[in-house]
């Protein structure tokens, strides 16, 4: 197929398929006698992968398991994507805790209002995230952290640290539109958003995105599977009999004209 057609099918550009081949994400083009570069089926199926799992995992992730993929490290690669399944299942839980904790604020205001302000040291070690990232979000203009007045140290009160509880579990999380428009949500939040409320309604967007993230992470899972059957089947240790039967069927099936 030409490169063109092929980019076209896939709502990319020419460039970028000659990108993904220099970067080893898929096989070399096949050439012609003329010296035109050519695509087949099997590159169908590494696009159709790459499309598939970028958006849920990133394509670092997917150039990372692809490269291991092709130098027959097929569990290697899996153990990559495996670990960033996990990761989102990690950020849920953290999520689920904060919307649980918020939740119970609002059942219980005086808690939610209490005046202590933390230190730097003291709000990272209370949200579990480095100094370094409380740093970067305020630079962001995502914190804007009160001073002491008597020594110029950085003070958090209760919605700077649910802030940060949020950007915490965002941090970590495939970039996308989603994303962006979360942590621009975060940054418009004020820091008079005592009772949380704004702190819930981000909350749960972002567990909303996390849902529809799940749900990308297992189509780009299908795919990755689709291109090991298409392209390696004997890399796998076993495929049941009863697989095999069903795609022996699919390929046997004749359409009506």
């Amino acid at each position: 197929m030409h490169p063109s057609k092929m980019a076209a099918r896939f709502g990319i550009s020419p460039s970028t398929l000659r990108n993904y081949e220099a970067k080893g994400l898929i096989p070399p083009a096949i050439r012609a006698e003329n010296g035109y570069r050519g695509y087949t089926e099997e590159h169908e199926a590494y696009l159709a992968c790459i499309q598939a799992m970028a958006p849920a995992f990133s394509i670092e992730i997917v150039t990372e398991v692809l490269r291991l993929f092709r130098e027959d490290k097929l569990d290697e690669a899996l153990w990559v994507v495996k670990a960033r399944e996990l990761a989102l299942y990690e950020q849920k839980r953290r999520l689920e805790t904060l919307i649980a904790d918020l939740r119970n604020e609002e059942k219980d205001p005086q808690q939610a209002e209490r005046n202590d302000r933390l230190t730097l040291q003291q709000a990272s070690t209370r949200v579990k995230v480095p100094k370094s990232a409380i740093r970067y979000w305020e630079k962001a203009g995502l914190l804007a952290a009160k001073r002491d007045p008597a020594n110029g140290y950085r003070l958090y009160g209760a919605s700077d640290l649910r802030l940060m509880r949020l950007l915490g579990v965002l941090r970590n999380t495939v970039y996308s539109a989603d994303t962006v428009m979360l942590r621009q949500a975060v940054a418009q939040a004020t820091s008079d958003d005592a009772g949380g409320q704004g702190a819930m309604r981000i909350a749960l967007d972002a567990m909303a995105h996390m849902n529809k993230l799940n749900q990308a992470q297992m189509r780009g899972v299908s795919y990755l599977y689709r291109l090991i059957r298409t392209t390696r089947p004997g890399i796998l240790n076993e495929i049941p009999d009863w697989e095999q039967r069903l795609e022996q069927r699919d390929t046997e099936r004749v359409e009506p004209v």
